[in-house]
């Protein structure tokens, strides 16, 4: 599996250690660092396929708050942290354009910048494997930059449709804030049924 240039310049400057203190930090600083796990709670899922899960801040919130939650990465190192943290739940080593589970999900949550560095080629790919993953009337929800060369909301609309998928709500920010531009977006499709 050749992860993409981005994921891989970013994950050359992330210590992963770092990474999650930085979680705990902020909740110790009184701020929310699970702005993902109130919006993707608050359409009521039993169950949820985390995908880009990296080291599973939002899969194990959404465990602790009874939701049954599977995980996948194409970051070797990502799964081998989450599965050092929660080795209880299940987190799988995948592409998410290469998905093929048997389970479907009330929704499929791609928090941190998942899309744009699922490699160019793939990502419509990927947003098709996700939405066939999802049971009818289940959602697809993505948080991520619009940066030069990554995924414009013409494009990621476009894969969604081409999926099956209808847009539903688009935010600025995981808290629910409303769109109306700016440099970062999260997109709810749903799936008809």
């Amino acid at each position: 599996m050749v992860l993409p240039d981005d994921w891989s310049r970013w994950r050359e400057q992330v210590d992963l250690d770092g990474y999650d203190e930085r979680w705990q930090q902020m909740a110790e600083a009184g701020e929310n660092p699970h702005g993902e796990a109130d919006l993707v709670c608050g359409y009521g899922p039993a169950t949820v396929l985390d995908g880009g899960c990296g080291t599973g801040r939002l899969g194990i919130e959404l465990t602790v708050r009874g939701v049954a939650v599977v995980g996948v990465d194409a970051d070797p190192d990502m799964i081998a942290a989450v599965r050092a943290k929660a080795p209880e739940l299940e987190w799988q080593h995948c592409d998410l354009a290469d998905l093929d589970r048997p389970e479907r999900f009330d929704i499929v949550a791609l928090a941190g910048n998942v899309v744009p560095y699922v490699a160019a080629e793939r990502r419509a790919a990927a947003v098709v494997a996700c939405a066939r993953h999802l049971v009818p009337g289940g959602r697809l929800i993505a948080g991520f930059q619009l940066q030069d060369g990554w995924p414009t909301l013409g494009e990621y609309d476009a894969w969604c449709a081409a999926a099956g998928l209808r847009a539903e709500e688009r935010f600025a920010t995981w808290g629910s804030a409303p769109y109306g531009g700016g440099d970062y977006v999260v997109s709810v499709h749903r799936l008809p049924g």
